[in-house]
């Protein structure tokens, strides 16, 4: 997902609203022995919390993953990050343009590229140009040969649709036409599969003994129904995927989520005000 202020605020949104029915429970981030024997560890996040990203630099460090993938990188970007740079977090930062595309402080995220300095990085986020064809084109058309792999090319069924479209509508404030939302959803679908797409690379590059893969992004991504988690099991059925969401607070009704963890919360501005000026 891009990382305009705009965006952002619609992550931080859909972050605090996504829940579906699963079988799964809340557990505490001392423990990550449960993702052990994971192929693959999707760890979610609302972006601005920075409780969120210490259990994820401590989930980093506990599972020594042999590569992470950012929802926050594109793959260009992602291949600018070398050895040298990962011990300098300011420069680090500078070289991904981390503020310069509207993300939160880099200070809260670099403990999570520091906890894995020998971790591959890769780039899982769609560029925006990517982003802005899906909403007019759909993703099967952007992303290309790769589309049936993903599912890309398969319809949601009505009630599916709906549903999906209802969460885009929640996550934009209530503020968007009707006739936008159909294309919100497939933005939503590409930024899912470049993840997916990401993730895959990662794991063909992964050797026998490596640790897992480590995913970081919003919540929005991780969740097992429709997101990441659900494109890679289509796309190879034998993945051991584990998939955390991330709340404040309180966890809504069942999140859709292997597991959760629940944190306080952080003073922001009301990301809808944007809306109603």
């Amino acid at each position: 997902m891009a990382g305009s202020p705009r965006i952002l605020r619609l992550t931080i949104i859909l972050s605090l609203v996504v829940t579906w029915p699963a079988f799964a429970g809340q557990f505490f981030p001392d423990n990550w022995s449960e993702a052990d024997g994971a192929d693959v560890v999707i760890l979610g996040e609302i972006h601005d919390n920075p409780h969120h990203h210490r259990n994820q630099a401590a989930a980093v460090a506990a599972l020594n993953p042999s590569a992470m993938v950012f929802e926050q990188l594109t793959p260009d970007l992602a291949g600018k990050v070398t050895p040298s740079l990962l011990s300098d977090a300011q420069e680090l930062g500078a070289t991904l343009e981390w503020d310069a595309r509207g993300w939160p402080d880099f200070a809260m995220y670099y403990p999570i590229f520091a906890a894995a300095p020998k971790a591959a990085i890769h780039g899982g986020g769609a560029p925006r140009t990517d982003v802005r064809r899906a909403i007019d084109e759909g993703a099967a058309a952007v992303f290309g040969q790769r589309a049936e792999l993903l599912g890309l090319d398969q319809s949601y069924s009505e009630d599916v649709q709906a549903d999906l479209e209802a969460l885009q509508q929640t996550a934009h404030c209530d503020a968007l036409p009707a006739d936008m939302l159909p294309g919100m959803v497939e933005a939503q679908r590409l930024r899912d599969a470049a993840l997916a797409d990401a993730v895959l690379q990662a794991l063909r590059d992964r050797k026998v003994d490596d640790g897992p893969v480590i995913v970081i992004t919003g919540n929005g991504h991780a969740t097992n129904t429709y997101a990441v988690p659900a494109l890679l099991r289509r796309a190879n059925p034998g993945l051991v995927v584990f998939s955390v969401g991330q709340f404040e607070d309180a966890a809504p009704e069942a999140p859709d989520f292997d597991r959760w963890i629940v944190t306080d919360a952080v003073d922001r501005d009301d990301p809808c005000a944007v809306f109603k000026n």
